[in-house]
């Protein structure tokens, strides 16, 4: 059977379940939905969080919990949850931004400093204020906001500097802003659907990927990669968002319930990825890979000066953009 058509199935059976439960009841059965592998933190947090709010309700919700692309890609699952059929998601923020364009400012190329800069910005008003544009534009909720890890460039070939990568094929998520960094290195932008990286990779359809090191390790992307370069470009988050058909239906208790269960997952899930980067690119090492200092100052300034371009994705104000900066 398509993944359309299990798609129609699930949301009808969405659609009869939700109607027959009425408001939340000791039945609600809840699908989350992701594209991560099972060893991943942010699979093993969100487990947790489904025991802890199945735990928490006294049974009154029951949340399966699908990875690695089982109910879809990253588009496919967006999709699915805007017609009900699925509940609850990770995004990034990238796929956020392309319903809500102010949310992805944290997603370009060398915008945050570091991981510092990222919790700052995770508490912040200004991530409050996006996050609320958002709902108000999709009626869907997000609850938490997740660390991803900073990006690196995975090749066949030694990348110590931009023009290292100029005519590169690389693969990117479908997700417009990722093109404010090819453009600043030259580098031609192939998307592809997460689930499809390795055969492409394996295949040479492409020349290169980007991701975080936990993400390299889990997708084992050195097996089909021979050197990575630590260019760091763009320090990436999630969401978790709550489907508007669900959050709206919650009772104000049960809303805290979800909202401070599922954010505590994702503090956990940030340190435990945090944490994971201090130490992987010594084990991609040993696993054969050649691990490359690049000149990360010379990528930088090749990418800010696209930083405010309307044109590759930039949808935020310039008053946020400072406001931004100036998080410490």
């Amino acid at each position: 059977m398509s993944v359309r058509a299990c798609y129609l199935g699930l949301i009808g059976a969405a659609i009869v379940a939700w109607i027959a439960s009425g408001p939340a009841s000791a039945q609600t059965k809840l699908r989350w939905a992701h594209v991560y592998e099972v060893t991943e933190p942010f699979h093993t947090e969100a487990l947790w969080a489904a025991s802890e709010i199945r735990k928490r309700s006294n049974g009154r919700f029951d949340i399966e919990v699908f990875p690695a692309s089982q109910l879809g890609n990253e588009n496919q699952i967006n999709e699915a949850l805007g017609a009900g059929a699925i509940d609850i998601v990770y995004v990034g923020i990238n796929f956020a931004a392309a319903t809500y364009q102010p949310l992805g400012i944290t997603g370009a190329p060398f915008m945050l400093r570091d991981f510092e800069h990222w919790k700052a910005y995770r508490g912040s008003k200004l991530f409050a204020e996006l996050a609320k544009g958002y709902e108000d534009k999709t009626r869907h909720k997000i609850v938490a906001l997740t660390y991803y890890g900073q990006r690196h460039v995975t090749a066949n070939k030694p990348i110590r500097i931009p023009q290292d990568m100029k005519g590169m094929k690389l693969r990117v998520p479908p997700a417009p802003l990722v093109l404010m960094f090819t453009k600043s290195v030259g580098a031609d932008a192939i998307p592809i659907a997460f689930s499809d990286v390795y055969t492409a990779l394996q295949q040479r359809l492409v020349d290169g990927q980007e991701n975080p090191l936990p993400t390299i390790m889990a997708k084992k992307f050195y097996q089909v990669q021979s050197h990575i370069a630590l260019t760091g470009h763009i320090t990436e988050s999630m969401v978790t968002v709550v489907g508007g058909h669900v959050w709206n239906k919650l009772t104000v208790e049960d809303r805290k319930l979800f909202a401070d269960t599922l954010q505590e997952a994702a503090a956990k899930a940030t340190e435990a990825i945090e944490a994971s980067e201090r130490i992987l690119a010594g084990e991609l090492k040993r696993l054969g890979m050649t691990v490359i200092e690049p000149d990360r100052e010379a990528f930088r300034k090749a990418a800010i000066p696209l930083h405010n371009d309307a044109s590759l994705g930039a949808g935020w104000t310039r008053a946020q953009y400072d406001e931004l900066q100036a998080l410490k």
